[in-house]
């Protein structure tokens, strides 16, 4: 029985307090995506350098949201026009394409996210259907957590070590958790952050 469409089309626009340069910077430290956003990396790993400006570059990748299960999956960026734009096409648990463009509006960078993708995941795509706001509204968390973890770690780049030390740490991981009692299911959790 095929599934119905698990295709999910979302936007995300971030503003933050920097430059091109400095967000294009975070962004494009790939090693570093589980130290500054660990609330959803829990793994990045580069498989392809790609070309001079980051094209073909392929980057694996372990993730999650604020519900309880995991995502393995690999971009590739397939075109890069610094510092406006980047876009990238995703295979594995997710299938289609994500596309970051940048504007500077005087001290904030504005950074919009276009993720059009196909939920690959069997357990996605079956219970889209039903879940379908669900996790759209997983995806949205992660989207406010990287927001909050790229503010974080341009002030912590640009800060002396003294000031560094009296930064708050990125947010953490969804703690939620299904369990079972005796009487009924249950979800249980808090956000670390």
């Amino acid at each position: 029985m095929p599934f119905p469409s698990s295709r999910y089309r979302i936007v995300t626009i971030w503003r933050v307090e920097a430059s091109l340069e400095e967000v294009g910077a975070v962004l494009a430290d790939i090693g570093g995506l589980s130290t500054w956003w660990p609330s959803v990396y829990l793994s990045a790993e580069e498989i392809a350098p790609g070309d001079a400006l980051g094209v073909g570059k392929v980057v694996a990748l372990h993730t999650k949201g604020w519900l309880p299960y995991t995502l393995r999956w690999r971009f590739r960026v397939t075109e890069v026009d610094p510092p406006r734009r980047v876009v990238l096409v995703p295979e594995g648990d997710f299938t289609g394409r994500g596309t970051w463009t940048f504007a500077q509006e005087g001290a904030v960078a504005v950074i919009r996210y276009d993720w059009d993708v196909e939920a690959r995941k069997p357990v996605l795509r079956a219970l889209t259907w039903l879940l379908r706001p669900l996790f759209t509204a997983n995806h949205l968390w992660a989207m406010r957590q990287g927001e909050e973890s790229l503010r974080l770690e341009v002030r912590r780049r640009a800060a002396t070590e003294t000031e560094r030390a009296r930064l708050p740490p990125p947010p953490g991981p969804s703690r939620l958790t299904f369990s079972r009692s005796a009487r009924a299911p249950a979800i249980q959790g808090t956000d670390a952050a």
